[in-house]
């Protein structure tokens, strides 16, 4: 079968991040999917406890051009 040709017409024969995370977790289906809950969960609260309040002064939202009229 050449490349890019599959039964499925959007699967090119690459593997997406997902799927190489899912590969190289250990343990079995059950264990790879506690850790990924873990992992996310960790992902998450990092984001909303370190990077968005970092990053939050340097968005444009409180810049508003509406007057009080």
């Amino acid at each position: 079968m050449a490349y890019g040709v599959g039964l499925v017409p959007w699967y090119d024969g690459r593997d997406g991040m997902y799927s190489w995370i899912w590969r190289h977790l250990p343990g079995n289906a059950w264990v790879k999917a506690l850790i990924s809950l873990v992992l996310i969960i960790a992902v998450v609260y990092i984001l909303f406890q370190y990077v968005f309040p970092w990053a939050e002064p340097l968005l444009p939202f409180n810049d508003v051009t509406v007057d009080n009229q």
